[in-house]
């Protein structure tokens, strides 16, 4: 008998909300279990899998082991390993979870109203039109906790104007800084006048090396409002993530998203950005963001000169590229 929400559907060419629903699917299966660590994950292009290697893959094991296998760009699948995958969510293996993603078009579109067909939950992940982005940032308020209103919602909108990601990213850190009192006050304070130029703008020329373009970029940012603490967060996550890519050794891409949880081409991304660094580097500048961190809230009398401190310290931390 088939298992409740044993075959995904994430629907939409919306990478952020691809990524959000393909991780919570992830994170339902494995929190099902007492070691959530023993679930492997596969994960692959569907126009890079031929029908052979798919059929393997999503054949019944000996013992039903659970296991979960996220098939990426599924529009771009060849007629064979599409018709295999329909098949195979029609009754799928004791054990497996089944995960297809996919944009709604490419030459496999009829996948789509097959899987539909056969039971498998949908996860709308379409891009938004302009004039629902207000209502997604009322929703992301609400699931921090937060009820914001229309002012607020409309004020950050207008003051953000960028995709999903950094308007997501936005709420979270308003309701971080704020203790959950988001005013359009704290909204113009943060983010009016800073879509010329983002914190993660500052921190790929930073950790690529580029001193001087980093340091000029972090000027910008000041000049158009940046909030200290985004620059400084931006660097973070980029240090961490190339600590953890570092780790990993040089898999694919495919295989760095799916241990880390990032998308493909954020995986590929920070895998580029790895290049030249090596671990004494990465520790020393694991201590420079941490204590960046520290700075940009309070803790340095000079938020600026720490900013500009740390930026070029990361720069100059990054080896020459090795060859």
């Amino acid at each position: 008998m088939r298992r409740v929400n044993s075959v995904h559907l994430i629907l939409g060419d919306e990478e952020f909300l691809a990524e959000r629903a393909t991780s919570a699917v992830i994170a339902e299966v494995r929190g099902a279990v007492d070691n959530p660590e023993d679930i492997p994950i596969t994960r692959l292009r569907a126009g890079d899998a031929t029908a052979p290697e798919l059929a393997e893959l999503l054949s019944p094991s000996l013992f039903a082991e659970d296991r979960i296998i996220v098939l990426d760009a599924a529009g771009e699948a060849g007629k064979e390993p599409a018709k295999l995958v329909t098949e195979v969510a029609e009754n799928p293996p004791d054990g497996v979870t089944l995960v297809v993603c996919h944009s709604g078009g490419g030459r496999a579109k009829s996948m789509v109203a097959a899987l539909r067909k056969s039971g498998a939950e949908v996860h709308d992940c379409a891009k938004l039109p302009p004039w629902e982005m207000g209502t997604f940032v009322r929703a992301e308020f609400a699931r921090l906790g937060v009820k914001a209103g229309r002012n607020v919602v409309d004020k950050l909108v207008e003051s953000v104007r960028a995709n999903l990601r950094d308007l997501s990213a936005a709420c979270a850190q308003l309701v971080a800084d704020t203790g959950g009192k988001v005013t359009v006050e704290a909204v113009t304070r943060y983010y009016s006048g800073r879509p010329e130029i983002k914190g993660f703008d500052v921190a790929d020329l930073a950790v690529g090396g580029d001193r001087a373009g980093a340091l000029e970029a972090l000027q910008w940012a000041h000049h158009h409002g940046v909030p200290h603490v985004l620059v400084a967060d931006a660097l973070g996550e980029s240090i961490h993530g190339i600590a953890r890519v570092y780790g990993m050794g040089k898999p694919n891409p495919q295989a760095i998203a799916s241990e880390l949880g990032m998308s493909p081409s954020r995986a590929k991304r920070v895998q580029a950005q790895a290049i030249g660094w090596d671990p004494p580097s990465i520790a020393t500048a694991m201590s420079v963001v941490a204590t960046l961190n520290g700075d940009v809230k309070g803790q340095a009398a000079d938020a600026d000169f720490s900013l500009q401190r740390a930026v070029a310290a990361i720069a100059d931390l990054r080896p020459s590229p090795r060859r």
